[in-house]
């Protein structure tokens, strides 16, 4: 027995049954049939169902990887229906690896990455669950997360699908009226925090009286403030709290799929925040779905910057623990990221194109600045790449030696994958990150889908896309014609984006009204952008 299952059954914990991963990728339980497999094949990205729909005239698109049913579970693990199953299958298959790393030691320097293994993880994701039991917070809680990207915020995470609870993301940059807002609407009864954003907390605790305990990441148990004797808040730090827990061990209350995993607030048409309800079937389903056709490896290391209060990131962290990849974290400024990439040495990526942007920008004009020999070797080298790869053949490897290794070292020398999503990624910037870096892939998602709507195909060197949909879901587009975007235009129909299936979420928080305006009666989510169908069953946005 392993020893997360020794831990548990010791405390009356269920037995639950986990098995080995593929060596990569994976495969669908379920074969199609000979006609649809041919016919997603000589689609290549995705396959029109052959009727149309009842309702309407617009063809439904599923992805060529899953055309005859959406994916909901990791095929070869179809056991894991929550986060925390997710997280005990890593655990028990990949328990002595790395996992998170960080740079920042406790009295603030930093140095080299320092791991905790996934057993690790596990043990401190115990402690700080029965903490919080410890202090009286029953299963269900919301519980609020307002700091940024640290090993601690995917404790916390892992303790909250473990024991029930609901995590609140925050993020670190909202300002006083829009935490107010969040933590009364959720109910939200613990906030976890950092010392920066303590101050700012006390300064308006009164006005959240929902709140019961206060846990400090990273703070002094000696130097705590006391709360406002007005309130029955407590205060107290993240290590007193996981030192409790440990010393009072509580078993797992592990959720049902269809439980809540997390509330995720964006912004509203009104300004003020919606709360868009997600369960854990929701987040398994689509990491699942979007994780088909791409191998990830317990040897690949991958950089956490972006925030996890956005659903982008949160959803990266479900997919690669699934396949025990090391995670490290940056330092907390943007302005030092090149420099714990290159202490890091990522394989995997994901970014925005604000920073793809920056990273273009410099590098070019890098060349520029070197001017002679060195700018026209450069020019060679991109041109050589270029025209190889734009004709279907593998570049001569002599130009990255030449070269691009060069470039490749600023962010570490080993990435093999970057992502993009947020915004469209510029064509001369697409092309230039796969030229001097490899894989480069474009997605798109939204929070009410959780996370991935569509995205590239691994080994496609097209541009100007993102890709086919999540196997997770089914896409159709639908007639705008106030803004003269239908189903006959020529070349290609055009029309509002909608999404259908197990990725949808549950709706926004205490809010009917605005929910049934964006899911219809047949559970179709409109997502109010705009899109086309490119040959080959390709989405491409034009609109929002």
């Amino acid at each position: 027995m392993a020893r997360e299952e020794q831990e548990q059954s010791a405390l009356g914990a269920a037995h639950v049954h986990h098995h080995q991963p593929p060596a990569g990728g994976c495969g669908l339980s379920a074969n199609p049939t000979a006609a649809a497999a041919e016919y997603a094949h000589e689609q290549g990205y995705s396959v029109v169902l052959p009727e149309k729909l009842h309702t309407g005239k617009w063809n439904v698109y599923r992805s060529a990887h899953s055309p005859l049913r959406l994916i909901n579970k990791f095929p070869d693990n179809p056991e894991i229906g929550t986060l925390h199953d997710n997280f005990v299958y890593a655990v028990e298959t990949f328990r002595d690896c790395r996992y998170l790393g960080t740079r920042i030691r406790p009295d603030g320097t930093v140095g080299d990455y320092k791991w905790m293994t996934y057993g690790e993880a596990s043990t401190s994701r115990t402690a700080i669950g029965s903490g919080l039991i410890y202090h009286g917070i029953s299963e269900g809680a919301r519980i609020g997360l307002y700091f940024i990207n640290r090993p601690e915020w995917i404790i916390l995470d892992h303790a909250c699908a473990a024991y029930s609870y609901v995590s609140v993301p925050l993020y670190d940059t909202l300002g006083p009226d829009a935490v107010q807002f969040i933590v009364n609407h959720a109910t939200v009864e613990v906030i976890f925090c950092v010392p920066q954003t303590l101050s700012a907390i006390l300064s308006f605790i009164t006005q959240m009286p929902c709140v019961r305990l206060i846990v400090v990441v990273g703070g002094d148990d000696s130097n705590m403030p006391s709360a406002p004797a007005t309130t029955e808040c407590k205060i107290m730090t993240y290590n007193r709290l996981h030192n409790e827990g440990k010393m009072s061990p509580q078993t797992f209350r592990p959720p049902k799929p269809e439980d809540i995993a997390t509330i995720c607030y964006t912004s509203g048409t009104t300004g003020t925040p919606k709360g868009a309800v997600l369960s854990h079937e929701n987040l398994i389903a689509n990491v699942a779905g979007s994780s088909l056709g791409i191998k990830f490896y317990p040897s690949d290391v991958y950089i956490s910057y972006l925030p996890l209060a956005h659903i982008y990131e949160r959803a990266n962290q479900v997919a690669l623990l699934h396949y025990g990849v090391a995670i490290g974290f940056y330092q907390g400024d943007n302005l030092k990221l090149m420099d714990d990439l290159a202490v890091l040495r990522p394989t995997i990526f994901a970014s925005v194109p604000r920073l793809y942007n920056k990273i273009y920008a410099a590098i070019t004009n890098a060349v520029k600045e070197s001017g002679g020999l060195r700018e026209r070797l450069y020019h060679t080298a991109y041109n050589a790449k270029r025209h190889a790869m734009i004709n279907g053949r593998n570049p001569s490897p002599m130009w990255d030696k030449l070269v691009f290794n060069k470039i490749k070292a600023r962010l570490g020398g080993r990435m093999r994958l970057m992502t993009s999503g947020a915004s469209p990624l510029s064509p001369d910037v697409m092309e230039f990150l796969r030229i001097c870096f490899g894989e480069v892939l474009e997605g798109y998602g939204m929070t009410e889908t959780s996370c991935v709507i569509s995205t590239m195909n691994i080994g496609d060197r097209s541009i100007g896309h993102v890709g086919s949909p999540n196997p997770s879901c089914e896409v159709k587009l639908v007639d705008v014609p106030e803004m003269n975007y239908t189903s006959e235009d020529q070349p290609y129909p055009r029309g509002e984006i909608c999404v259908r299936g197990p990725i949808i979420f549950c709706g926004y928080y205490k809010d009917e009204v605005q929910t049934r305006e964006v899911i219809d009666e047949d559970g179709w989510l409109h997502t109010g952008d705009i899109g086309l169908w490119l040959p080959g069953g390709r989405l491409k946005i034009i609109d929002r």
